[in-house]
């Protein structure tokens, strides 16, 4: 019989301490309920004791949550409709306000925090047109918005750390379809004719650069060669005016040689001239 009591006992005692000790895992963090009050919040990773029976514990992940919601359809400046699909990176920032808005349930924590969403992401697609909401920036749709989304998620004991459009589609009607894409096109072209047009520009500017450097070149080129030219021309009458010092009768000749072949150089030349003419001294038979 008192083998029984002691079995009984140490039954009671094991049930009892398993009853009070509870574990949190590394990412995790927990809060311990009396009665259903919260009477100790953020306990860490670890091995924790809690009273058995009146004492209940609740562990939750702390780690980042991806909250997907469905898409929504939005009203952009220029009134027509976007489609955009988005999902928040948040996780639990307050584990005692969590609890007590949400119950502990992850399920109406992402449906609170969806419209609150929502609403802000309405404020920035509201204020733009839908070919700025398509091709601008998708970060600075929500980037603004961030702090005043966490003023609403607060309340919930969470915090959105970001929030990322996967896609926005556009209206099925075609032509608000083919209206953004011709603006764009509009863009692009503008952006192309610019950029041929400074093209233009540059290579005009190169172009009259060399030829303001063709100009100088042949300039100096032709000074130096008027240059030479006249160097030149000074040492041949130098040596021509020394040679006649030397020997005037053979320089005479000379020279009449050089007139002759300048003369009758292309073999149909016609001089009429006095037989007496001092030119045609040296065409002249001498006996």
């Amino acid at each position: 019989m008192k083998f029984s009591l002691w079995i009984a006992a140490a039954v009671a005692a094991l049930f009892a301490l398993l009853g009070s000790v509870f574990v949190v895992s590394e990412g995790h963090n927990a809060i311990v309920l009396n009665l259903g009050r919260v009477v100790r919040s953020d306990i860490g990773p670890g091995l924790h004791f809690k009273w058995p029976l009146v004492e209940s514990a609740r562990v939750f992940d702390r780690r980042l949550q991806v909250l997907d919601a469905e898409p929504e359809r939005y009203l952009t400046a220029d009134k027509q409709n976007v489609s955009v699909d988005f999902f928040a990176l948040g996780r639990i920032n307050d584990l005692r306000t969590f609890y007590r808005a949400t119950g502990g349930n992850e399920t109406i924590a992402v449906e609170r925090l969806a419209p609150i969403i929502r609403d802000s992401l309405i404020n920035e697609i509201n204020s733009r047109t839908l070919q700025q909401v398509v091709s601008g920036d998708r970060d600075a749709v929500i980037g603004r918005q961030l702090e005043a989304i966490n003023q609403g998620a607060e309340t919930l004991g969470v915090k959105i750390v970001d929030i990322r459009i996967k896609r926005i589609e556009l209206p099925q009607d075609s032509n608000v379809v083919g209206s953004v894409y011709n603006q764009m096109r509009s863009q692009r072209l503008q952006v192309a004719s610019q950029l041929r047009a400074e093209g233009v520009e540059l290579a005009q500017a190169i172009r009259a650069q060399a030829d303001r450097e063709k100009q100088v070149i042949v300039a100096e080129a032709e000074r130096d060669a008027q240059k030479l030219r006249g160097e030149g021309d000074a040492e041949a009458a130098r040596l021509y005016a020394q040679a006649a010092n030397k020997d005037p009768a053979f320089y005479a000749f000379q020279r009449s040689l050089d007139a002759y072949r300048k003369a009758f150089g292309n073999g149909d030349t016609v001089i009429v001239l006095d037989r007496n003419d001092p030119f045609l001294q040296y065409l002249r038979s001498e006996r």
